[in-house]
């Protein structure tokens, strides 16, 4: 059974799913369901593995989109589908076209979807800290605005991400987010380590959005790093792999 946000899974002629790792064909460090286009996995596994998550969506396999992230606060509008190849540069995608899943690939990085019910304008963000501190969320909030959202109606889900007591940091990273507010020391707990915190991600996460005027928020509270269901970018890391797996994490506007 794949995660699912209770307060998304209420709205009619919407879908979603937060996608874990299993039901692929990838093997390996990969194994099973790796949606990571730039992964080094081999790509036609890729390709029938992010078919398969399309099936599950209900769409056909051009019209699960992804953007090529870079950690930015950028937005891409997406009313048809584009290949993966000339993908746009960005970290969030919005769109009101009905029967196109958009999303975002993660392995600790915090993924949002978004939907206002009432407009039937549907976001997904990949909010990993420097998006998060940069703007990728509020960015999100005011395309979907462009597309005749309201953020009073929007709805938001945080999925699968890394968790404070798994995501350990050191003194430059807290002094960069105090520097950008003093009152963000509030998201981080001394570390067993000298000189090193605990980075609360999910909680970072929550309090923009609802900065934002986002209030209706679910949490799936699923840590990527102790949940071996996930893949996890740290974990790759800390067990000395070459590289790591991507999970897809997208929304849907069914066709009325």
């Amino acid at each position: 059974m794949m995660p699912a946000s209770p307060l998304l899974s209420a709205i009619p002629g919407l879908r979603h799913t937060f996608f874990t790792r299993e039901g692929g064909v990838s093997d390996g460090i990969y194994q099973s369901l790796n949606g990571g286009v730039g992964s080094q996995d081999d790509a036609s596994r890729v390709a029938e593995n992010r078919r398969r998550m399309a099936a599950q969506l209900g769409v056909a396999p051009a019209h699960l989109l992804t953007a090529y992230q870079v950690h930015s606060p950028d937005v891409a509008v997406a009313s048809e589908p584009w290949d993966t190849a000339t993908r746009p540069r960005a970290d969030a995608i919005v769109t009101r076209t009905e029967g196109l899943a958009i999303g975002v690939t993660a392995a600790d990085c915090g993924p949002v979807l978004f939907v206002d019910p009432r407009a039937r304008v549907i976001g997904a963000a990949h909010a990993g800290w420097k998006g998060a501190l940069t703007g990728v969320l509020e960015s999100t909030i005011a395309a979907m605005e462009q597309l005749g959202a309201e953020r009073a109606g929007i709805v938001a889900a945080i999925g699968p991400l890394i968790r404070q007591h798994s995501y350990e940091v050191g003194a430059e990273f807290v002094e960069r987010f105090t520097l950008a507010d003093a009152e963000y020391a509030g998201f981080f707990i001394p570390s067993a380590r000298e000189g090193h915190s605990m980075f609360d991600l999910a909680g970072f996460i929550r309090m923009r959005l609802e900065n934002a005027g986002v209030l209706m928020i679910d949490d799936t509270g699923i840590d990527t790093y102790s949940d071996e269901r996930f893949y996890s970018y740290r974990r790759s890391v800390h067990r000395g792999e070459p590289d790591y797996g991507r999970h897809v994490h997208a929304i849907v506007l069914d066709r009325e």
